[in-house]
């Protein structure tokens, strides 16, 4: 895994130190990362990307005041392109939403401009933002995930340990079909805290023995990489591994501060098919 710990990009990161609260508007919070970081120790080449996809956030703990000082308070949807060059690190995300708690704005169309002009202006890519108040409930319910679940498989678990050679073919006969996990954890790169998460995957291609992909996914509980890195892991994993056609990855992490992250990647798609929430969310 690459060492980021001594990255240009990381050197000022809030990650992993006590950090005061600002609640005053302040778009110089957010902390871009650069995907290129993760991306060539994977051999993905940024030109010719081999995915489409998104980045999707929900942000649980969005707050401001109106002209007269009363609060306000609304979820957020944010959609952030695969292809930007950069990433927000997390909890600069989350400090940047509460440095609106006690600022004044006129109108919830002011918000959400400053959103998309901050968020687009750190990623150097056009970012979605879809507000809902506390009362709309269009936002996306809980749903069951697509697919078979293949959790209950009784499988012996030994290794901990990233291992991506575990991926095996059951058999050459080329088949589509979705299944999906609740098994998944990973660690946050720098502080090693646990990100847990439900998988889609959706393929095309050879059918895989399903006992080896959740052995597979099993295998990144002590591995530490962001959200984001995690999904593009197993995206080029199961390409490389495995005889894949067409492919489809959809992460939905827990949230943690206020914020979850639900990486997408597929062959195919330019949005998300999937309009899923895990219950854990």
């Amino acid at each position: 895994m690459t060492d980021y710990s001594n990255s240009p990009d990381l050197k000022g990161s809030v990650l992993g130190q006590s950090t005061e609260y600002v609640d005053q508007y302040m778009p110089s919070l957010l902390f871009p990362i650069a995907r290129k970081l993760n991306r060539d120790a994977l051999s993905i080449d940024e030109t010719a990307l081999p995915f489409k996809g998104q980045d999707i956030w929900t942000g649980y703990e969005l707050s401001w005041l109106n002209t007269k000082g009363k609060p306000q308070v609304a979820v957020a949807l944010f959609t952030f392109d695969c292809q930007s060059s950069h990433i927000i690190e997390s909890k600069s995300f989350k400090l940047y939403l509460n440095s609106f708690n006690q600022s004044r704005f006129g109108s919830i169309d002011i918000v959400k401009q400053h959103l998309i002009d901050d968020l687009s202006n750190a990623v150097n890519s056009p970012v979605k933002v879809t507000l809902y108040n506390a009362d709309d409930y269009d936002c996306i319910p809980c749903t069951p995930l697509p697919g078979e679940c293949i959790d209950d498989l009784d499988i012996e678990i030994d290794n901990y340990h990233l291992d991506a050679h575990s991926l095996k073919s059951q058999s050459e006969k080329l088949v589509t079909e979705t299944l999906h996990s609740h098994l998944l954890k990973s660690n946050c790169l720098i502080t090693s805290q646990p990100d847990w998460a439900s998988i889609i995957i959706r393929y095309t291609g050879e059918q895989v023995c399903r006992e080896s992909l959740l052995r597979y996914l099993i295998s990144f509980r002590t591995h530490n990489e962001f959200h984001e890195q995690c999904v593009e892991r197993i995206y080029s994993d199961l390409t490389t591994q495995l005889n894949m056609k067409e492919l489809e990855v959809y992460a939905r992490y827990t949230r943690r501060g206020g914020l979850d992250i639900n990486p997408y990647r597929s062959t195919h798609y330019n949005e998300t098919p999937f309009s899923v929430k895990i219950n854990r969310q």
